[in-house]
């Protein structure tokens, strides 16, 4: 039996797995039609669907059932609602990991970077309907007038450098305390190992999230942060523009810590400042200084290190497959819990799609990230039907086809950062909704 309706995964999440993560949590499912692996498939689909809503994923479940024999539910969506409700937000999230980790441990040791694996942490945002439940979790920026925004939640992630999993992620307030992308990303170092190395952008390479990931045996490489003057004459020297200074602890204590976090913390820290210069014509950076605690300079050359810096851009391209490729930029439910679900469900499948990618890397001794993300992921739509009706051939062409799918090799192309194609042009609202509805009305009359 097909794993659920049009989805050809079943080689990477079986209904026994969603089972059994739905009884590990505790919740349990009525023994009707929407059980929860085709609650989860039928989900899955839905937050995929440019066009996708409840009453198209219950289509979607009557078709699949009139194809396997089975007597298809009525068209009636409060059922697929109340099943979707019921699935736990820990249940996605778990699955999505178990997909995630797969994934990675099958990412050959010569993808490691010098027998370390590497795993890259980004964040970005998404918006959501204008509901007054998301407003109260998610609130609008406070430069947008009230009525004609929209909440927007902040979202941390990361990603294996290898296979492109996200390996865990993290969802918090636009603003606020605590909720800056260094808050999020503190809560996600419980994803790195002793011995990880971990690549983030300058907006991470603050005090305290070097010294804590440090403190677990994790090394840091990012580029330094806007705030700190770096000068190469201090410190001690290991070659032109490379040397490991000490930085201090601030005596101010960053938003987001508490007090007894911040105290836990050494009072310094050894870190190496490398200055890296950029003589690509068409980049729009020419100079900058990458830090790192890896201070070795015969096993970490400078060279080594400024290349794996410049990798930290497959973070963008990832969040870019999750936001434009698989639309989780706008989010469409509207209630808080179901947004986080609905996040969780986009990574649940991005991973699946990694997975696929994965498979079909290994079968033909490629690097995963050679294959082309948005052409696996249509080549699984235009293929899941001959992978659900024959799982064995199916599977092995959908593998074949995906291979095919590469990336394109363009070594330091330059695109400059414009549209062509010209908006619309349409008004945009400056008044809430209403107050245009009753201006409107007051003319008719």
């Amino acid at each position: 039996m097909t794993t659920g309706p049009d989805l050809p995964f079943e080689n990477l999440l079986t209904p026994d797995q969603i089972d059994q993560a739905v009884r590990a949590d505790g919740v349990r499912f009525r023994a009707r039609m929407s059980t929860p692996a085709v609650t989860l498939w039928a989900f899955l689909w839905q937050v995929v669907d440019p066009n996708g809503s409840c009453h198209d994923a219950v289509l979607r479940v009557i078709g699949w059932c009139v194809r396997i024999g089975r007597r298809p539910p009525s068209t009636d969506t409060g059922a697929y609602g109340k099943a979707r409700g019921r699935l736990p937000f820990g249940v996605i999230r778990q699955l999505a990991r178990e997909v995630a980790d797969r994934t990675a441990d099958h990412t050959r040791a010569k993808e490691r970077w010098r027998g370390h694996r590497v795993r890259v942490v980004d964040g970005t945002t998404v918006s959501m309907p204008d509901t007054p439940a998301n407003q109260a979790a998610f609130p609008q920026p406070r430069t947008q007038a009230r009525g004609i925004g929209f909440p927007i939640a902040r979202l941390v992630a990361v990603f294996g450098l290898g296979c492109g999993s996200a390996l865990g992620w993290a969802v918090g307030r636009y603003q606020g305390k605590g909720q800056g992308e260094t808050s999020l990303a503190l809560g996600l170092l419980d994803e790195f190992a002793a011995g990880d190395v971990m690549l983030a952008d300058r907006y991470y390479s603050g005090y305290g999230i070097v010294a804590r990931a440090a403190a677990r045996g994790v090394h840091y490489v990012g580029r330094a942060h806007a705030a700190r003057r770096v000068d190469f004459r201090r410190g001690r020297r290991l070659g032109a523009g490379d040397h490991v200074v000490t930085w201090v602890k601030p005596t101010a204590r960053p938003a987001g810590w508490t007090a007894t976090e911040w105290d836990a913390l050494p009072p310094t820290l050894d870190v190496r400042e490398i200055r890296v210069i950029v003589r690509r014509p068409g980049f729009r950076t020419r100079r900058h200084v990458v830090v790192t605690t890896l201070r070795d300079p015969v096993g970490y050359p400078p060279t080594a290190l400024a290349d794996l810096y410049r990798r930290r851009w497959t973070a963008e391209l990832d969040l870019r497959a999750l936001k434009v490729t698989l639309g989780m930029d706008v989010l469409r439910c509207q209630s808080p819990d179901l947004v986080r679900k609905e996040i969780g469900m986009h990574v649940l499948v991005y991973n699946l799609i990694r997975g696929v990618m994965a498979a079909a890397a290994r079968a033909g001794r490629h690097a995963p990230r050679t294959i082309s993300f948005a052409g696996a992921w249509s080549a699984i739509r235009g293929l899941a039907d001959i992978v659900c009706a024959a799982p064995a051939t199916g599977w092995a062409i959908l593998l074949r086809v995906v291979r095919a799918t590469r990336v394109g090799h363009r070594p330091d192309r330059v695109e400059p950062r414009v549209k062509k194609r010209r908006p619309k042009p349409h008004r945009l609202m400056k008044h809430p909704r209403d107050v245009l509805r009753q201006r409107l009305q007051r003319h008719k009359t």
